[in-house]
C-alpha cells in the first residue's frame, strides 16, 4: 500500500487521540510521557508496567484513562496474602443445581490495574502469566477467553522499599513497556496542589470507544516500516546478547542475559504506535530511539559486576543506542 494512503488513514483514525489526551489532562497534571506510554500500550496491545515512588498519580492515571475509554475497568490491589484465586476466580459448588460452576475473578475486564504488583509473592504473580500472554484464563478444568481489548497496567514501587518481591523475569518479559515515572516539575506540582485542594473532584468522561481502539489497531498493523529499520531493531536486540560483535566489548562483562525475541516484536509494534501518535504512516529511527529504552530496560539482566560499578540496565541500553549505526 502507498505510504500516502496509509498517512491519510492514520490522520483519520488518530483524531480521537487528541480528545483522549485532553480528557485525561482534565484530571492529570503533566506526566505527558506516562500518558503517552499508556496510549502506546493500548494501541499496540501490550501490557505496561509503571515504576515510581508512591504519590506520583500512577494509579489515578490508569483509572482516568479507563474512565475516558468507556471500557470495563478492574483494580486489583496486590498484597502479601493475596491468592491466585482472588485474581482469576475459582470453582464453587452450586447446591441448587448440584454442580460446580466457575466464578470469574476480577481479571475479566478490558483494563486491569495490578496495583503495587510487587507486593504479592511469586505464586500470585504467576496467575497473571497465562492471562497476559495467551489472553485466556484457566479456572478449574475450564479455559475462558478474556475480553478484547485486554490490557494489564501494573504499578510497582522501586524494589528498595520494604515488603516488596522482585518480579520474576518471565513476568517482566510479558510487559511491552516498563516506564519510570518521575517527580513533576515545580510548575506542575503547584498546579497539582491547587487542583487537589479545592474540594471538588473532576472525573474524566468517556470520549473514545473500544471500537475506535480496534480500528486504530488495524491501521497500526499497516504502518510502513522499512527493511533497514527492521534490521536496525534486530541489531539493537542482538547487541544486548552479544555486545562484542557490535564493537561494545566493554559492555560484555555487565550483561548477564540479553533481551528475548519478544523485544524485537514489541519494539516494532511500539514504534508503529509511536508513529501513529505522531500522525505518521511510516516509522523512522527516531521512533525506535524514543521508545527503545522503555521496551528494553527490564529485559537486559545485569551481572553482579555491573551492580558493583553502579551501572543500570538503562545506561547499558542507552550506550547500545549511541553505538549501533542508525539507518
Amino acid at each position: 500500500m502507498d505510504v500516502r494512503v496509509i498517512n491519510e488513514m492514520v490522520q483519520q483514525q488518530s483524531a480521537f487521540v487528541d480528545n483522549l489526551t485532553a480528557e485525561v489532562g482534565k484530571v492529570i497534571v503533566g506526566q505527558k510521557a506516562m500518558v503517552e506510554r499508556l496510549l502506546i500500550g493500548l494501541l499496540a496491545g501490550g501490557h505496561v508496567l509503571l515504576e515510581g515512588v508512591p504519590g506520583l498519580a500512577k494509579t489515578l492515571t490508569v483509572k482516568t484513562l479507563a474512565d475516558s475509554l468507556d471500557m470495563r475497568f478492574q483494580r486489583i490491589q496486590f498484597t502479601p496474602d493475596l491468592l491466585p484465586a482472588d485474581i482469576v476466580g475459582t470453582v464453587i459448588y452450586n447446591q441448587n443445581r448440584g454442580e460446580f460452576v466457575s466464578k470469574k475473578g476480577p481479571i475479566f475486564a478490558n483494563l486491569v490495574l495490578a496495583d503495587e504488583i510487587n507486593r504479592a509473592p511469586a505464586k500470585v504473580q504467576s496467575a497473571l502469566l497465562e492471562a497476559m500472554q495467551e489472553r485466556q484464563v484457566t479456572v478449574g478444568d475450564e479455559t475462558h477467553a478474556l475480553p478484547d481489548p485486554f490490557l494489564v497496567m501494573a504499578t510497582q514501587n522501586p524494589i528498595e522499599q520494604e515488603g516488596t518481591y522482585a518480579l520474576p523475569e518471565a513476568q517482566l518479559d510479558r510487559f511491552m513497556l516498563m516506564v519510570k515515572v518521575g517527580y513533576p516539575s515545580k510548575e506542575d506540582e503547584r498546579a497539582i496542589m491547587d487542583r487537589m485542594t479545592t474540594g471538588t473532584t473532576v472525573r474524566a468522561a468517556p470520549v473514545a470507544t473500544p471500537r475506535q481502539i480496534a480500528e486504530a489497531r488495524s491501521v497500526l498493523s499497516q504502518i510502513y516500516i522499512d527493511e533497514k529499520i527492521r534490521d536496525y531493531i534486530v541489531n539493537i536486540v542482538h547487541a544486548t546478547r552479544d555486545p562484542k560483535a557490535y564493537g561494545l566489548a566493554e559492555l560484555a562483562d555487565f550483561i548477564e542475559y540479553g533481551a528475548s525475541p519478544r523485544a524485537s516484536i514489541y519494539l516494532n509494534l511500539a514504534a508503529r504506535a509511536h508513529a501513529f501518535l505522531r500522525r505518521r504512516g511510516y516509522v523512522t529511527p527516531e521512533d525506535i530511539k524514543a521508545i527503545g529504552v522503555d521496551v528494553l530496560r527490564h529485559r537486559v539482566i545485569l551481572t553482579y559486576e555491573a551492580e558493583a560499578e553502579e551501572m543500570t540496565s538503562e545506561q547499558v541500553v542507552r550506550k547500545l543506542f549511541e553505538h549501533i549505526e542508525v539507518p
